[in-house]
């Protein structure tokens, strides 16, 4: 099999990596020093009059080189704005531009609108099966809470008088064991139901939902939990209110589990035109930069697209050592996404 072996090249021209304007305006001064030059040696004589007349036509020349890329320069901009995440940047029109370029500004246009579709698409398809899956675990928390914990309930409740009524004392302790045992695992459906999906969201709110998951994470954590939550007459859209409950969700059990944290503060507020939860933490914090290099591990990236789903954005503000404070956005507008 043949191979094929890269060769460095012995010399690189720096020169052509510079900019294009750089490399026209060199090349035609290079041009006029060379015309300068050899008329100066057949005989001609630069004076003043004659530097003015050269350093206008240079200058003129410049001023045409940028006017003449200036459409190339657009291009360049729009490329780095799509680059930052500035999907909807494009080119516009240029009244300078020949017929190359605005072709190739027309086909990076339709590009940009083919990337919004297919976007736009994924983000549909994104939300259908968070939607899909959020439904599927309401209804088995529904099934949990109302089925499998009621038939431990009667269980439990039958061992119990079985217990009371049997005169063989060994009989009644192992009734009462066995009591106990199924009195833990009910406590387990309970809780394994609210992780699941909780119904207090549904039921009372955010406010409720975020102060019962803290206290849940209290039970099996020596940290201290704060909530505070701004007063507001109507509750949130229940889609934001499950997409922050989500994040506020993630954000505390990072916290719990790989932040060391003694002290987690959880912020809630609702003025217009954004709603914001806050999520701070007094743990060890992390580098920004590597978790965005694997965001599978750190839950970052399930939080970004949640939020994406109701045009919400999140921001982090950690370092090494110094805590960690994650806030997600949403904007309370009459967008469809927003519909209760």
């Amino acid at each position: 099999m043949p191979r094929f072996v890269a060769t460095k090249p012995s010399i690189r021209l720096a020169a052509l990596r510079v900019p294009l304007a750089a490399k026209l305006a060199g090349a035609n001064l290079f041009v006029v020093a060379v015309l300068v030059s050899a008329w100066i040696n057949g005989g001609g004589e630069l004076n003043h009059k004659a530097l003015i007349i050269i350093a206008s036509v240079v200058l003129l020349h410049l001023a045409l080189v940028i006017v003449a890329l200036r459409p190339i320069r657009d291009l360049e901009a729009v490329a780095s704005r799509v680059w930052r995440g500035d999907y909807g940047a494009r080119v516009e029109r240029s009244m300078v531009a020949d017929q190359e370029v605005l072709r190739v500004g027309s086909m990076f246009n339709i590009l940009l609108d083919s990337l919004a579709s297919d976007r736009a698409r994924m983000r549909r398809l994104a939300g259908e099966v968070i939607a899909v899956g959020d439904r599927e675990r309401a209804a088995i928390a529904r099934e949990l809470h109302d089925s499998t914990a009621q038939h431990i309930a009667a269980l439990l409740f039958q061992l119990s008088a079985v217990a009371r009524d049997t005169t063989d004392p060994a009989l009644a302790d192992r009734l009462r064991e066995a009591r106990d045992s199924a009195e833990e695992i009910l406590e387990q459906v309970r809780r394994l139901s609210d992780v699941v999906h909780p119904g207090v969201l549904d039921n009372l709110g955010l406010e409720a939902a975020l102060r019962k998951l803290v206290r849940d994470m209290a039970v099996d954590s020596a940290i201290d939990f704060d909530v505070r939550v701004a007063a507001r007459e109507v509750r949130l859209p229940r889609k934001v209110e499950g997409v922050l409950y989500r994040v506020a969700e993630a954000a505390i059990r990072n916290a719990v589990r790989h932040a060391s944290a003694r002290y987690v503060r959880i912020s809630l507020s609702a003025r217009s035109p954004t709603a914001t939860l806050e999520v701070h933490d007094d743990g060890r914090g992390f580098d920004l930069a590597a978790a965005d290099r694997r965001q599978r591990g750190t839950g970052l990236g399930t939080m970004q697209e949640r939020l994406a789903l109701v045009d919400g954005w999140l921001e982090i503000n950690t370092a090494p050592g110094n805590g960690t404070t994650i806030s997600a956005h949403v904007p309370l507008g009459a967008a469809p996404n927003l519909v209760s």
